[in-house]
């Protein structure tokens, strides 16, 4: 692939492009691609001890220390309350909008269907009922349509794990330890408010060797290589594959512009 991409990845709330997808997006802005992550909650619910002002400026401040980390051109945060969004028409004429700023050849999202957390299956709605505006010249007029509708893969969550559909799949070995960083940077989340729900004792924030086994520890099925994404690398990195250890996988979504597997492979290849 000669020219670069614009890739938005939309999530819910900051920190979940860091969670499941960033190694892969460290590599693509390696290659030269611009990559903008909007996450459309503040965040605001995540903790139990913060106060809601100060954990979104917590929050953003881990969200643009992450960025740095990835390589990030952008990092959008909305401001609507985390827990509390809901579909309307003025959130979905946003996403229009911002898909259509960004210019984008490649959008990165949840599913929108099935169990998980509410905000993340709206969240990868909100992209669903309007891409297919994206290329069209009446909506949002103010706006040049896309010479073409976006493509859509979908990341994993804690949501969709068990649906996943692995069609495309990325060694994020080289750059594990970006995806490490960008992770901690969000101290607020993987040291504090994860570890007070699920009764675990996190490490000092300083020790980053210690942070580093916590998080591959806990968060192992975001990192290591997933059974059913063998396939797909086996596709791109031939007998390599087999020696993989930590890789990130995505599926075709059934919207957007319509790819086959060879196409998406060069998408996040190329």
């Amino acid at each position: 692939m000669n020219r670069h991409l614009k890739v938005l990845v939309v999530v819910a709330h900051p920190d979940e492009a860091e969670e499941y997808a960033a190694g892969t997006l460290s590599l693509l802005a390696d290659r030269g691609h611009h990559v903008k992550v909007l996450s459309t909650t503040n965040g605001d619910a995540g903790h139990y001890t913060l106060a809601p002002d100060d954990l979104v400026r917590r929050r953003l401040a881990e969200a643009y220390r992450a960025a740095e980390a990835i390589g990030l051109a952008d990092y959008e945060v909305w401001d609507e309350h985390d827990g509390d969004m809901v579909d309307t028409q003025e959130l979905r004429q946003r996403m229009l909008r911002v898909i259509r700023q960004w210019r984008t050849d490649l959008v990165l999202t949840f599913t929108d269907e099935g169990p998980g957390h509410n905000d993340n299956r709206l969240a990868a709605k909100l992209v669903r009922s309007v891409v297919g505006l994206t290329s069209l010249p009446n909506p949002c007029r103010d706006i040049p349509p896309l010479a073409e509708r976006p493509a859509v893969l979908r990341m994993i969550d804690y949501g969709s794990v068990d649906r996943h559909r692995h069609d495309v799949a990325v060694d994020i070995t080289p750059v594990l330890d970006r995806k490490l960083d960008a992770c901690a940077a969000h101290a607020s989340q993987f040291l504090e408010f994860a570890p007070a729900q699920r009764d675990l004792v996190a490490p000092d924030a300083a020790d980053r060797a210690a942070v580093d086994a916590f998080i591959l520890t806990h968060w192992s099925e975001y990192f290591e290589t997933p059974a059913g994404a063998v396939p797909a690398l086996q596709r791109a990195y031939g007998d390599a594959a087999g020696g993989i250890r930590y890789a990130e996988s995505f599926e075709i979504a059934p919207y957007g512009r319509a790819l086959t597997v060879a196409e998406a492979d060069a998408l996040l290849h190329g």
